[in-house]
């Protein structure tokens, strides 16, 4: 049996409460969802700035009506302290996911990116060290390797950023680094590399690729590439993500106060992913004929990323089940109904 089958036999059996910062968010309401069904009390936390109540809407109606009512909901914003405060009382597990994602939004609006990612970051540390909380698990991000070059990329090697959102996310590393010597806080952050799945919003201007190509797909619109396609992503189903999460918040000690990359440890190329998308279409009774469109690369934007996760793997006992060609596959028929 391994670790993370263990963990969900050891949760099922012993009900802790769970805070979830963002968890009307695409990775929140997959970790909300999860939790329910281990017969977990949780706390979601949520301004709904980029999250939705159809995410929290469509949870509900795959718990049962006695796992959801385990669910407690507050609508306040990790900006606020007396919010964070709320939300962490007699919590045992935070999971902080709450944030303003995206480079492209952060060149436009960086005092925005900054008053989430770090206000909001501390003032989430500060309440969960007041409540006095077992771990926080926060959401890093795989674009504090910044300019660094070397594939694949080790938690111990960053280069400088290239986004003010990069700058928020090492601010986050640098926080948890100072609480965990301060305090005796015991943190953990998990650098997530370009998670798709479910609930994934496929609208706006800052949508993730996967759901966005795939939206744009079913409608039998064009599909824009920026650059020529051979930039890479080491893309990571959301399964993996809640894998990570729960091992995370429940790790020896010896575990905690370190970051961890959360991925596959693949590379796939824009012009590859677009291939598989259009076969997995095609598997679903939707032909897509068109070529795709090239169009100028991204400002902020790295070239090629790729996780090493044999620290993941072997500190938290992380064992990643989907690669991307069998995520997309498990998501498609979401996308397709969604």
């Amino acid at each position: 049996m391994t670790i993370y089958k263990n963990l969900l036999g050891n949760l099922k059996d012993n009900t802790k409460t769970w805070l979830i910062t963002g968890t009307a968010g695409f990775i929140g309401s997959n970790l909300l969802e999860h939790l329910l069904k281990l017969n977990q009390r949780v706390v979601g936390l949520d301004n709904f700035a980029t999250g939705h109540q159809s995410n929290l809407d469509e949870v509900q109606s795959v718990v049962s009506p006695k796992q959801w009512s385990r669910f407690t909901f507050i609508e306040g914003d990790i900006r606020n302290l007396k919010h964070c405060h709320q939300a962490c009382e007699g919590v045992d597990y935070v999971l902080h996911l709450a944030a303003l994602g995206s480079v492209p939004r952060s060149l436009k609006d960086p005092i925005a990116t900054n008053a989430a990612n770090i206000t909001g970051f501390l003032n989430m540390l500060v309440a969960a060290r007041d409540a006095g909380v077992k771990s926080f698990t926060y959401a890093a991000s795989s674009s504090t390797y910044g300019d660094h070059p070397a594939l694949p990329k080790v938690e111990e090697n960053i280069g400088k950023p290239l986004s003010p959102y990069a700058v928020t996310k090492y601010v986050n590393e640098l926080y948890a680094e100072v609480f965990a010597r301060s305090y005796g806080f015991k943190a953990i952050g998990l650098r997530y590399f370009n998670v798709f799945g479910k609930r994934q919003d496929p609208n706006g201007a800052y949508a993730a690729v996967i759901p966005k190509w795939t939206a744009a797909m079913v409608r039998g619109e064009d599909v824009f590439i920026n650059g020529d396609g051979e930039t890479s992503r080491d893309f990571c189903f959301i399964e993996n993500v809640v894998q990570a999460n729960l091992l995370a918040a429940t790790a020896e000690d010896s575990a905690k106060n370190e970051v961890y990359n959360v991925a596959v440890g693949d590379r796939t190329t824009l012009n590859d992913l677009f291939g598989a998308l259009k076969c997995a279409l095609a598997e679903n009774g939707v032909t897509y004929d068109k070529e795709s469109v090239y169009r100028d690369f991204r400002p902020g934007d790295v070239r090629h990323s790729q996780a090493d996760i044999s620290k993941a793997a072997s500190k938290l006992g992380y064992a990643p089940e989907f690669r991307i060609r069998e995520g997309i596959a498990k998501a498609m028929p979401w996308y397709l109904e969604n």
